[in-house]
Protein backbone atom coordinates (compact mmCIF):
# COMPACT_ATOMS: atom_id res chain seq x y z
CA UNK A 1 0.00 0.00 0.00
CA UNK A 2 0.98 3.40 -0.83
CA UNK A 3 0.88 4.53 3.25
CA UNK A 4 4.08 2.10 3.75
CA UNK A 5 6.01 3.57 1.27
CA UNK A 6 5.63 7.27 2.68
CA UNK A 7 8.86 8.60 5.03
CA UNK A 8 8.01 8.01 8.68
CA UNK A 9 5.00 5.85 8.41
CA UNK A 10 4.80 2.45 10.07
CA UNK A 11 2.24 -0.44 9.85
CA UNK A 12 0.66 -1.83 12.62
CA UNK A 13 -1.64 -4.70 12.90
CA UNK A 14 -4.98 -3.70 15.05
CA UNK A 15 -7.56 -6.17 15.48
CA UNK A 16 -10.10 -4.00 13.30
CA UNK A 17 -7.54 -4.12 10.74
CA UNK A 18 -3.90 -2.65 9.30
CA UNK A 19 -3.14 1.41 10.69
CA UNK A 20 -0.72 3.36 8.85
CA UNK A 21 0.71 5.88 11.77
CA UNK A 22 3.46 8.75 11.95
CA UNK A 23 4.88 8.68 15.05
CA UNK A 24 1.97 8.38 17.72
CA UNK A 25 -0.64 9.86 15.33
CA UNK A 26 -2.82 7.77 13.11
CA UNK A 27 -2.55 8.35 9.51
CA UNK A 28 -5.16 5.92 8.08
CA UNK A 29 -6.73 2.56 8.52
CA UNK A 30 -8.83 0.45 7.48
CA UNK A 31 -12.82 1.05 8.23
CA UNK A 32 -14.89 -1.83 10.13
CA UNK A 33 -16.78 -2.40 6.73
CA UNK A 34 -13.10 -4.22 5.45
CA UNK A 35 -13.03 -2.23 2.61
CA UNK A 36 -12.51 0.93 2.71
CA UNK A 37 -9.72 3.30 4.20
CA UNK A 38 -10.29 6.14 6.15
CA UNK A 39 -8.22 9.18 6.36
CA UNK A 40 -7.36 12.98 7.52
CA UNK A 41 -8.41 15.23 5.13
CA UNK A 42 -8.99 19.15 5.00
CA UNK A 43 -12.52 19.92 5.06
CA UNK A 44 -13.05 21.54 1.78
CA UNK A 45 -10.82 18.74 -0.51
CA UNK A 46 -13.36 16.13 1.48
CA UNK A 47 -16.43 18.16 0.32
CA UNK A 48 -15.36 18.22 -3.54
CA UNK A 49 -14.10 14.56 -3.60
CA UNK A 50 -17.79 13.54 -1.75
CA UNK A 51 -19.67 15.66 -4.17
CA UNK A 52 -17.30 14.39 -7.55
CA UNK A 53 -17.51 11.16 -6.80
CA UNK A 54 -19.75 9.89 -3.85
CA UNK A 55 -19.51 5.84 -4.89
CA UNK A 56 -15.53 6.51 -3.89
CA UNK A 57 -15.70 8.60 -1.38
CA UNK A 58 -17.84 9.95 1.26
CA UNK A 59 -17.77 11.21 4.97
CA UNK A 60 -16.27 9.58 8.00
CA UNK A 61 -17.27 10.43 11.60
CA UNK A 62 -15.07 13.00 12.67
CA UNK A 63 -12.23 11.85 14.89
CA UNK A 64 -11.35 14.90 17.28
CA UNK A 65 -12.17 17.40 15.58
CA UNK A 66 -10.53 16.17 11.99
CA UNK A 67 -12.40 15.29 9.11
CA UNK A 68 -12.33 12.42 8.01
CA UNK A 69 -13.07 10.97 3.79
CA UNK A 70 -13.54 7.44 3.37
CA UNK A 71 -12.08 5.98 0.43
CA UNK A 72 -13.76 2.85 -1.12
CA UNK A 73 -10.41 0.97 -2.32
CA UNK A 74 -12.54 -1.28 -5.10
CA UNK A 75 -13.33 2.41 -7.12
CA UNK A 76 -10.59 4.39 -6.26
CA UNK A 77 -7.81 5.64 -8.56
CA UNK A 78 -4.64 4.48 -6.70
CA UNK A 79 -2.60 7.69 -7.54
CA UNK A 80 -5.85 9.45 -6.45
CA UNK A 81 -5.38 7.26 -3.37
CA UNK A 82 -1.27 7.74 -2.88
CA UNK A 83 -1.84 11.62 -3.12
CA UNK A 84 -4.43 12.09 -0.25
CA UNK A 85 -2.13 9.65 2.11
CA UNK A 86 0.89 12.01 1.08
CA UNK A 87 -1.38 14.84 1.75
CA UNK A 88 -2.37 14.01 5.23
CA UNK A 89 1.21 12.81 5.87
CA UNK A 90 2.19 16.66 5.18
CA UNK A 91 -0.58 17.59 7.50
CA UNK A 92 0.37 15.22 10.19
CA UNK A 93 4.14 16.31 10.59
CA UNK A 94 3.08 20.02 10.04
CA UNK A 95 4.53 20.68 6.60
CA UNK A 96 2.23 22.57 3.78
CA UNK A 97 1.90 19.98 0.91
CA UNK A 98 2.64 21.62 -2.72
CA UNK A 99 -0.26 21.31 -5.82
Amino acid sequence: MAASTLPSVTKHAMASGPVFRSGQRRLAWLAEDGVSLVVPIEKDDRDVLVAAEPRTFAMAQAARGRPLVRIHLAYADPSTVARLLAQAALTLIGATPTP
